[in-house]
């Protein structure tokens, strides 16, 4: 078949070419380059209807649930720092996840030791509140999580009534033999740090003469501690 030169092209047909090549390249460099836009966090379901959706497996459906909020920090084409996500969201999941999987330790990891971590005092008091109310629901096997929250009130917080707060409320509450006594003793170095030494004393003296402590090395320290506040009085 014979080809026809491109010079046989009639010259009206080219321009028009070259202007809609132009148009084309023109309308392309003027569009806004596409943006990556956070999905903003909205209120968890209902128990109720979390349940209906599980089909039998909350358990399951709560890590599902879990791995639904930690997306929002990290969508695609966007990263979210944690600190500006809607907070009072960020409780209502992490106590819904819990509602479905109660024995389930993750949420609260992720609100002492992520959420909680945040540069934000208020939203670190918020998740810290969260992890003592949770704690009060199953002391015995959340207390490690409100020791953290202890810790953390007293050196990012800087605020010793609430890390007393927090430790007497798991001397009080997490009563049990797999709680360690260090985290049962937290309240007595706490008011020492708060210049509370008569308090610090008789609550020392008291768990001496309880017999919880059996260990002879601990009692031990725990005696000359005593003879420490008693001799500062």
């Amino acid at each position: 078949m014979h080809e026809r030169p491109f010079s046989a092209v009639p010259r009206s047909v080219t321009v028009l070419l070259v202007l809609g090549l132009c148009l084309q390249v023109f309308l392309h460099a003027s569009h806004p380059r596409p943006q990556a836009k956070a999905e903003d966090l909205h209120a968890p379901p209902s128990l109720n209807t979390l349940h209906l959706a599980s089909l039998g497996e909350p358990v399951a459906l709560a890590k599902l649930l879990t791995l639904h909020l930690q997306a929002f920090d990290n969508q695609p084409g966007i990263s979210i720092p944690f600190r500006k996500l809607d907070f009072a969201y960020v409780e209502s999941w992490l106590g819904r996840i819990l509602q479905l999987d109660p024995n389930g330790q993750y949420p609260l990891l992720l609100a002492s030791r992520v959420y909680g971590s945040v540069s934000d005092q208020e939203k670190q008091r918020q998740m810290a509140e969260l992890v003592y109310r949770e704690f009060l629901l199953d002391p015995e096997r959340r207390w490690s999580w409100l020791a953290y929250a202890a810790v953390n009130a007293k050196h990012q917080l800087h605020d010793l009534p609430l890390a007393r707060k927090y430790a007497q409320a798991i001397r009080q509450h997490a009563t049990g033999k797999s709680v360690p006594s260090w985290a049962k003793q937290m309240e007595i170095f706490i008011l020492e740090d708060m210049n509370e030494l008569e308090s610090a004393k008789i609550l020392l003296g008291g768990l001496l003469e309880s017999g919880q402590i059996t260990d002879k090395n601990e009692i031990l320290f725990l005696s000359k501690e005593l003879d420490s506040l008693t001799a500062e009085k």
